[in-house]
């Protein structure tokens, strides 16, 4: 890979979209598959005018109890969503758990391979599933928050 150009993975702008001297700020490689994962997972079907049923609908789970039931729809919606829109990896495995922290916090596990050059991955999103739960702790994504 020269720079930030990769023929096979590809190379675009950052997100969200920041700028510097040069112009807006791109990304390549195992960087920008996994910013399109997250904009996989984050995005709810009808958001993008273009594209109505891309996303994962994640926002759909707000005040849902953490019940086992909802953890393995979660699990299937993401398999489902990443299988179908990011063509560039394999899903090795994804897995929710309840986080120690709180039952209405989950650990999204998502691993996964670039097809490409057979790296793997494991990512963890950390969702709160309903208001009133301390997110300062940093990271945590609110899931259905306006």
């Amino acid at each position: 890979m020269t720079g930030l150009y990769d023929p096979l993975l590809g190379r675009g702008w950052a997100f969200p979209m920041t700028s510097d001297a040069r112009g807006p700020r791109l990304i390549g490689g195992p960087e920008k598959v996994e910013q399109s994962i997250r904009l996989i997972l984050f995005t709810a079907p009808g958001e993008r005018v273009l594209r109505p049923e891309f996303g994962c609908g994640l926002q759909t789970l707000l005040f849902r109890p953490n019940t086992v039931t909802l953890r393995s729809q979660i699990e299937d919606s993401v398999r489902e969503a990443i299988t179908r829109y990011e063509p560039r990896v394999d899903v090795i495995a994804v897995e929710v758990e309840t986080a120690p922290s709180a039952p209405t916090l989950i650990d999204l596990h998502i691993a996964y391979r670039l097809r490409e050059t057979n790296q793997v991955f494991n990512k963890i999103y950390p969702l709160v599933l309903s208001e009133g739960e301390d997110a300062t702790a940093g990271g945590l994504i609110r899931v259905g928050a306006a």
